[in-house]
Formats: C-alpha cells, sequence, structure tokens
C-alpha cells in the first residue's frame, strides 16, 4: 500500500472515529401524578438483555443495543437507520425514590415508575374536634 492510500485510510478512519460512540435519542414521555412519575422511551428492537439502567446520584441512564438483525439469507438493500444504539440521561429531582425504580419493557417500550419519597407524597391531615 503506498503512503497516499495509507494517508487515505486513516482520513477515513478518524472521519468515522466520532459516529463510533454516536447513539440515537429514544422518545420520552413523562407522566407525573401525586405518587411519583411514569417514564415511557420507545426502544425499537431492544431486547432486556441489551437494556442498561442506572441511577447515580441524581441521575437516570438509559442505553441500550436493539437487536435489528438481517437473518443470513436475506441481503438488505437500502438501510434507513443503522445505528442500533440509544442512550439518554435525566437529572431527577430529590423528591423522586431512586431506591424503588419499578422497569418493565414490552413491544419495544420501556416503562419507568419513580415514586415520590414519603415526605414528597400529599397526605390528609385529620382536624381534631376540640
Amino acid at each position: 500500500m503506498s503512503n497516499n492510500d495509507n494517508h487515505r485510510v486513516q482520513k477515513a478512519q478518524e472521519e468515522r472515529a466520532p459516529y463510533s460512540d454516536a447513539a440515537l435519542t429514544p422518545a420520552v414521555d413523562v407522566i407525573e401524578d401525586a405518587n411519583g412519575i411514569t417514564l415511557y422511551a420507545d426502544l425499537p428492537g431492544v431486547s432486556r438483555d441489551k437494556l442498561n439502567l442506572h441511577v447515580e446520584a441524581a441521575t437516570l441512564t438509559i442505553e441500550a443495543q436493539s437487536d435489528l438483525a438481517v437473518p443470513q439469507s436475506l441481503k438488505s438493500s437500502h438501510t434507513e437507520v443503522g445505528l442500533a444504539r440509544f442512550r439518554r440521561m435525566f437529572t431527577l429531582s430529590k423528591e423522586l425514590d431512586t431506591q424503588n425504580v419499578a422497569a418493565e419493557l414490552m413491544h419495544g417500550v420501556l416503562k419507568l415508575r419513580i415514586p415520590k419519597t414519603a415526605h414528597a407524597q400529599p397526605r390528609r391531615i385529620d382536624i381534631q374536634v376540640a
């Protein structure tokens, strides 16, 4: 390989390098009620073993990789989205109880339920009659 060819290969690798860590941002709906929040994230083609959820301090991170593989007997003639990785981060309120997060993945939709801490939930105050 000539020096010029080596230079072209190296330049092509450098141009692709920023995309090696790239990820799609999943669409998310967040619904809040008196007892906490429910988060729905679209993760098409993601299986449970390719989904990573973690909370560190007040940051929730969703990372996933889809399993949409083309069967060996088929050849793709056109691909719209070749990137099959997802990543999204959220800063959580201190009112949320991050120790009791419930997660469910069904049909490509992740559902996270994060309750509010006991002191942040509404409560009824009894009135004493004197």
